[in-house]
């Protein structure tokens, strides 16, 4: 075959379509919503976060159909394929994905459009069965226990040693990240791991010249 014969009208023909028929269309369509939907769930369960992007949960689900429809398209036709090609390659996406976790399940949606538009939704159940007891397992077993940070407002620096002792006697591990000293007061940072977090803080408040004590919780952060 020569390069002229690639644009001949007889070389499309035999590529131009494929027999995607509406029930076809329409089954693929519905399964992809339905692994959406699933991937929707498994994203509310598995993240467990107070505050999240309603936005971004609810576009799992459409990307898993958006995608469907364009494997779909891409097998019924090879001209509208390389458009469609063309047309794609200008698109950018500027949103940033701030959580790690947010981009697995954006590749999870998009994986299983692409499975099933390929007609192969088999492989997108065993795929999202892999990666729900996957996450389950790795949300389970932890590699280390999430460090906190122990905020301390005291009236005078002089109160930093006793404020340290009674804080090794709960914490295997801490260390200092800020101290800041004014004329009146003293504050005081200090990143711990800790079990018994209540009485820790109780502790610290009884100490004489100790205003306040918070801790706050790091956002996921593992400390080994």
């Amino acid at each position: 075959m020569s390069f002229t014969d690639i644009f001949e009208t007889s070389f499309l023909e035999g590529y131009a379509a494929s027999e995607i028929t509406g029930y076809k269309a329409i089954v693929c369509l519905l399964l992809c919503a339905a692994f959406g939907l699933y991937i929707f769930v498994a994203y509310r369960v598995l993240t467990r976060k107070s505050f999240f992007d309603k936005n971004f949960v609810i576009s799992l689900p459409v990307i898993a159909v958006i995608t469907g429809a364009i494997i779909l398209t891409i097998q019924s036709n090879i001209v509208i394929s390389l458009g469609m090609v063309g047309a794609l390659s200008i698109v950018r996406f500027r949103t940033a994905i701030k959580d790690p976790i947010d981009l697995a399940f954006l590749f999870w949606a998009i994986s299983v459009g692409i499975i099933c538009g390929a007609g192969l939704a088999l492989i997108a159940v065993i795929l999202s069965v892999i990666i729900t007891v996957g996450m389950f397992f790795l949300d389970w077993f932890t590699l280390g226990k999430a460090s906190k940070l122990l905020v301390i407002n005291a009236s005078h620096a002089g109160l930093e040693e006793e404020i340290m002792k009674v804080t090794e006697n709960y914490c295997k591990y801490h260390n200092v990240k800020s101290r800041t000293i004014s004329n009146k007061e003293f504050d005081m940072v200090v990143e711990v791991r800790l079990t018994k977090e209540r009485e820790l803080i109780s502790e610290i408040a009884q100490i004489a010249g100790v205003s306040s004590v918070s801790l706050l919780a790091h956002d996921g952060e593992v400390t080994f």
